[in-house]
């Protein structure tokens, strides 16, 4: 299987910037893909962003286009998310995702999740 570390969450202020790690072990190979997704507290968990192992095809949806990046690091089997312009809305726990089929539908592995705090 596949296992998933999430790091580098935080507190950040209002407009400051994060960027999250995911770093992925085990069977690599039968990825397909990865991405992020978000929980807030009461709130349904939200995709946000999904990418392909070749880095070739990146997807971000609409509400984050332009403000969060994802990237990855083929060498060190890592994903990224860059941050930016945060807002108190994106308060979440973060959770990074890999599935051996695509995103969002079919997610066969999770991250434990990165808490990020956005203060006004």
């Amino acid at each position: 299987q596949v296992q998933l570390a999430e790091s580098g969450g935080g507190l950040v202020q209002d407009g400051g910037s994060l960027r999250l790690s995911c770093a992925a072990s085990g069977r690599i190979l039968s990825t397909y893909a990865m991405g992020w997704f978000r929980q807030a507290p009461g709130k349904e968990r939200e995709f946000l962003a999904a990418i392909n192992w070749s880095g070739s095809n990146a997807y971000h949806v609409d509400s984050v286009k332009g403000r969060f990046t994802i990237s990855r690091n083929k060498a060190e089997n890592t994903v990224y998310l860059q941050m930016n312009s945060l807002k108190p809305e994106d308060t979440a726990v973060y959770y990074c995702a890999a599935s051996t089929r695509g995103l969002p539908n079919s997610v066969q592995f999770w991250g434990h999740g990165t808490q990020v705090t956005v203060s006004s």
